[in-house]
């Protein structure tokens, strides 16, 4: 993370500053571990003076019930003080308040089961009569099934920064879920609930495209830096050249989060396709010189990070590709390379199940040929068989491997056709089990290159034993790959990749 009076330093000058206020100030809780029995006193940066309440009060006193079908067009929104005193209550809990919170709001003010049931019933005795009856009795089904909680969800997207509260809720919902704190259908329920809000919401037709430089503001160069998830950025020097000459970045905003960066996308205008990231991102040095358009003849997309929990599921990834590919398009006509330089998160840990001792049909797996196997020996001084297996599987797990240029040497041609099928292979529901490959083989990329010693920061090694991958974009059968991808769940592959993918099937017995 970048110090920020670094930063100010170098951009601002003299300029005073001031740091941005919070969307809602402090709400103080006295919370007793009984239950039912939490205060909760609100006070905002306004006049607003919150009741005392236990948390059951306050939900059922701002939750409003659903208006009937025949006033529901008709009914006058509830004050904007519910949305706020929701806002303030909750953002004071504990965790485990706040699994208590969401657990009420969404057993007890979810859909009405009963109504449910008889309105289905109507539907199906319509089906005897004329198709406006049938219909009418289907609409009246559909609105019954809006949970009691939605609107309220609908009018705190209304108030200032409640967009902002609601990508945060829906972060801790999804961290509740992950977690196995709850595992409640009603808890599940909510967190689909709010996801199709914000899909609507964070529609891409909603979203403003921003291209960071280093005259933008302080705040938002700041957040770029404690976004990045892929390569971290070191100091104020580094993320000065990843906004400079012969790089780009972009940023996926919206009206709703001002300052407020969703997905972050870092781009590398080279003259070939990168195949090792310390290129990219540690030893260039002409952060200082004008861009010659000769020297710039591929896109090498290397960092793409969503920046909100909450958004999780919600497409913004793969639109901001899209939109930054035809942003280059017009500046660099020429440009026709396009790819990505991608990590592999997952690889080593992947392997070192394979090799693990408690996985009985490693033994009889040729994961490595009898030649590799033999200089493993030799260098770890261990016996044949699983001695050798479980030497291997401690040398992978440090980097220790890497300091001896003639084991790197012997592993390089095994790792890169276990990676291979790693990426190619390994799936999940019948896709690429490997999340960064899922992503841009359903934008419909091309799995076309592996990479040996891409990534040798410490990092790099622990993931992926310094292995990246290139996914390359031909824009005419984007269309195609990602359609044929998720239909039929076949991989777009180059012979580099296939070639490895069949060496691996051949030794081994996977």
């Amino acid at each position: 993370m970048i110090p920020m009076h670094f930063v100010r330093t170098l951009r601002c000058g003299s300029r005073s500053w001031r740091q941005p206020g919070a969307l809602c100030s402090g709400l103080k809780v006295k919370a007793p571990n009984c239950r039912g029995c939490w205060e909760a006193r609100s006070r905002s940066s306004t006049s607003y003076q919150g009741p005392v309440e236990t948390m059951e009060d306050l939900l059922r006193r701002t939750v409003a019930p659903l208006p009937t079908y025949e006033t529901r067009d008709k009914s006058s929104p509830p004050p904007e003080s519910n949305s706020v005193e929701i806002m303030h209550f909750y953002r004071s809990l504990e965790k485990e308040q706040k699994l208590e919170f969401l657990s009420r709001l969404a057993q007890d003010f979810g859909v009405d089961h009963r109504s449910v049931s008889e309105l289905a019933g109507k539907v199906v005795e319509s089906q005897q009569r004329d198709m406006a009856t049938v219909l009418q009795a289907e609409d009246r089904l559909r609105y019954s099934l809006i949970p009691r909680y939605r609107p309220m969800l609908s009018h705190i997207s209304k108030v200032e920064g409640g967009v902002k509260f609601l990508v945060d809720l829906r972060a801790d919902v999804i961290d509740i879920l992950s977690s196995k704190a709850s595992d409640s259908p009603h808890i599940r329920d909510l967190n689909g609930t709010l996801k199709g809000l914000l899909s609507e919401w964070f529609s891409v037709g909603l979203l403003h495209l921003e291209r960071i430089t280093w005259q933008s503001p302080c705040e938002l160069l700041q957040k770029i830096s404690q976004y990045e998830a892929v390569h971290p950025v070191r100091n104020w020097t580094d993320i000065k050249r990843r906004v400079g000459p012969y790089r780009r970045c972009y940023a996926f905003t919206h009206a709703a989060m001002p300052g407020e960066p969703l997905v972050v996308l870092h781009v590398a205008l080279t003259d070939d396709i990168a195949s090792n990231i310390q290129a990219i991102v540690r030893e260039f040095a002409t952060q200082d010189s004008e861009e010659d358009v000769n020297k710039i003849n591929a896109a090498v997309f290397y960092s793409i990070s969503s920046t909100q929990a909450g958004l999780q599921g919600v497409e913004l990834g793969n639109y901001l590709i899209k939109r930054v590919v035809r942003e280059l398009q017009g500046e660099f006509p020429h440009i026709s390379q396009f790819s990505s330089l991608s990590p592999i998160p997952g690889f080593c840990s992947w392997l070192q199940g394979l090799l693990s001792p408690q996985r009985k049909e490693v033994q009889g797996v040729g994961l490595l040929t009898e030649q590799e196997w033999r200089v493993v020996e030799e260098v770890t001084g261990a016996g044949s068989g699983a001695e050798a297996v479980e030497a291997l599987r401690k040398l992978l797990g440090t980097s220790e491997w890497m300091r001896s240029d003639h084991l790197v040497q012997v592993l390089e041609p095994a790792l890169m056709r276990l990676c291979a099928w790693y990426l190619y292979g390994e799936k999940r529901r019948g896709y690429a089990i490997n999340p960064v490959a899922n992503f841009h083989l359903q934008n419909g990329a091309t799995m076309w290159r592996l990479n040996w010693q891409a990534d040798t920061s410490p990092r790099g090694i622990t993931n992926s034993c310094g292995i990246m991958v290139n996914y390359r974009y031909f824009l005419q059968e984007t269309s195609a790959n990602s359609a044929t991808y998720l239909q039929t769940k076949a991989i777009s592959a180059s012979e580099q990749v296939l070639s490895l993918v069949s060496q691996f099937q051949k030794n081994s017995k996977l």
